[in-house]
């Protein structure tokens, strides 16, 4: 028997990075009574990871759902960072619609591209939401215009085209038909979801099919799948089996020991839930992304998304400096390539490859951010290991061509750093596509890329714009490769000795060039302690103590004035090494290493090759 839930609505909230997804939610969530009246309640709350409330980006999707007039909106945040597509493009297939969420005064922007172009794709009904309404800049006229152009570009069909528009700023909580917002109320948003988005329908009687889009993880009760019933009924204690389109030969025998729905930030468990409910179900070992779960006399698998190819890769492998096991609890290689393949089980876009080398492991993700989040999670959780420089993955043609990734680079910056943006990405092989002029002293400039190009760019650029420039990439194809590109032009200041830094060693080699570190930091013979505008790799011994003498004492010279060091953050740190070089990654610190740490070996290694 076809039902349709008239009191459900499952949507997708999409939108590029900084726009205000989550900060929406938070406004949903609020208003529609699901924390109490006194409760104290953080802002973006569900950007539940250090790292998302740190960087103020969202990197996983989540599952909430919010209740309005008696009828249950199930919403997933989504990220919108290009790098983490693979969880837009996969939370999609759990919806009936989605909500665009576009800023006021930026209009869209690339990743707006991006997730729009998997929502239409699929079909979806779209809403779009022009958010910060209030902002003293907004131009919410050009801003429709824009978004319907874009719309016609990604090849909407008229029923796509005719969406409705809502005004809204999250951050107050309200919502209007106008440009103008003057309630604070969330309701026009909420009457356009029940009226605009479709209600999930289908067979309630008909062999279960529910296809898992999401993995969450627990300590106590191990993996959770998470996804859509599509047909029939799902009950506890019930015995089915998995199946995976993409891998027809998986057939496994599982029993399902409970069952959650969404109710606002809580997972509620329920004894049964049928077609359209989003569920999460627990006590199935090996269920994946991807996988249907059926009964087991209807193995009938769901199709699954194509997941986007990973572009970048670099070697993870375990740490084998002076200071190798000092400062990490998780150091031996089984422990590094058991968190690695973890990580496969809730990261579709993610690959890991076993090297000729047992100590070493080769990770390919979607972009320096996507890889550099995982780098993070591992070292805040007790792990030590090393990494090398990020290199792009190629690929060949039919006529054994040579292609390579390329990427859509959007940058907004004040006109009188034009010229200097245009020379350094031109130097980089980057092509100006177009050029607008904006609003208020500031212009777009749009630049096909190769991805290579980008790495080591983006610290760069902020230099090169005194800090205001806005600069955003999306992967845009393979196209041929387009020849060398000059690499950094400094070098490398490597400390000559073991020990601890002092005053006097780092006067000296400051005049050298920048350091990375301070006076009264252990340093270990090879590691690399800053950089040298002469591009040429100098050893410095930042160790040496002032002896004492007739003359004066040995702490005589604490007035030596240093400058401040410059201290690496890990992105920085990816962009700044070359190919002779790692970075040692521990719980406390990011080190900067030569692959061979011995002077003499290097000199040796360099004449042979």
């Amino acid at each position: 028997m076809n039902i349709k839930r008239e009191d459900v609505r499952n949507i997708a909230i999409i939108a590029h990075v900084d726009h205000g997804k989550t900060t929406l939610v938070d406004a949903l969530l609020k208003q529609s009574g699901t924390f109490r009246a006194n409760q104290v309640v953080e802002e973006r709350v569900m950007d539940s990871n250090d790292i998302e409330k740190e960087r103020g980006i969202t990197i996983l999707s989540k599952n909430t759902s919010v209740n309005y007039k008696g009828n249950k909106i199930n919403i997933i945040d989504t990220p919108g960072h290009a790098d983490f597509g693979g969880e837009v493009e996969r939370v999609l297939k759990m919806v009936n619609g989605v909500v665009l969420l576009v800023d006021a005064f930026e209009g869209p922007m690339p990743q707006t591209k991006f997730v729009l172009k998997k929502a239409l794709d699929l079909k979806l009904p779209v809403i779009v939401s022009i958010n910060k309404i209030d902002r003293p800049e907004a131009r919410p006229d050009e801003v429709i215009d824009e978004i319907l152009d874009l719309f016609i570009e990604l090849g909407a069909d008229e029923k796509q085209l005719e969406c409705p528009f809502v005004f809204t700023s999250a951050k107050i909580g309200a919502s209007s038909l106008e440009p103008e917002v003057s309630n604070e109320s969330m309701d026009i948003l909420f009457d356009t979801i029940m009226n605009y988005i479709p209600a999930p329908e289908g067979d309630a009687e008909a062999p279960l099919q529910v296809l898992i889009s999401t993995i969450d993880y627990n300590d106590y009760i191990g993996r959770i799948g998470i996804g859509k019933i599509d047909r029939g009924t799902i009950k506890t204690n019930q015995d089915a089996i998995i199946v995976n389109y993409m891998k027809p030969e998986k057939s496994q025998k599982v029993r399902i020991n409970k069952i959650y729905e969404f109710e606002g930030l809580n997972r509620v468990e329920v004894q049964e839930a049928t077609v359209g409910s989003i569920i999460a179900v627990t006590g199935v070992e090996d269920i994946n992304i991807g996988d249907t779960i059926c009964p087991i006399d209807t193995p009938d698998a769901l199709p699954f998304v194509k997941i986007s190819e990973p572009t970048i890769a670099m070697t993870f492998s375990i740490n084998n400096s002076p200071f190798a096991g000092r400062e990490g609890k998780f150091v031996t290689s089984r422990q590094v390539r058991n968190r690695l393949y973890r990580e496969l089980q809730t990261d579709v876009s993610l690959r890991v490859e076993d090297t000729d080398a047992t100590d070493s492991f080769k990770v390919s993700g979607r972009g320096e951010l996507h890889l550099s989040v995982l780098i993070e999670n591992m070292r805040r959780e007790g792990y030590e290991f090393q990494i090398s420089k990020p290199e792009v993955l190629f690929k060949y043609d039919e006529d054994g061509k040579k292609l390579e990734p390329m990427e859509k680079v959007t940058i907004d910056v004040s006109t009188e750093f034009i010229g200097t943006v245009i020379d350094k990405l031109g130097q980089r092989k980057g092509e100006l596509v177009s050029m607008s002029e904006a609003t208020s002293g500031y212009a777009r400039i749009i630049f096909s890329i190769p991805a290579r190009g980008l790495i080591g760019y983006r610290s760069e650029f902020l230099t090169d714009t005194k800090g205001n420039g806005i600069m955003n990439s999306i992967f845009d194809e393979y196209a041929p490769y387009k020849g060398d590109i000059a690499t950094r032009n400094v070098g490398s200041l490597i400390a000559y000795e073991t020990g601890e830094t002092t005053t006097y060693g780092l006067h000296a080699a400051q005049e050298r060039g920048i350091l990375f570190v301070g006076a009264g930091v252990s340093v270990y013979s090879g590691m690399v302690i800053g950089s040298n505008p002469k591009g040429q790799d100098i050893e410095v011994n930042v160790t040496k103590r002032k002896n004492q003498s007739n003359v004066r004492a040995s702490g005589s010279d604490e007035s030596l004035r240093l400058s401040p060091p410059k201290i690496m953050s890990l992105e920085e740190a990816l962009e700044f090494i070359e190919d002779d070089e790692l970075i040692e990654v521990t719980p406390l610190n990011y080190r900067i290493r030569k692959r061979i740490l011995d002077a003499n070996l290097r000199y040796k290694y360099k004449k042979n090759n």
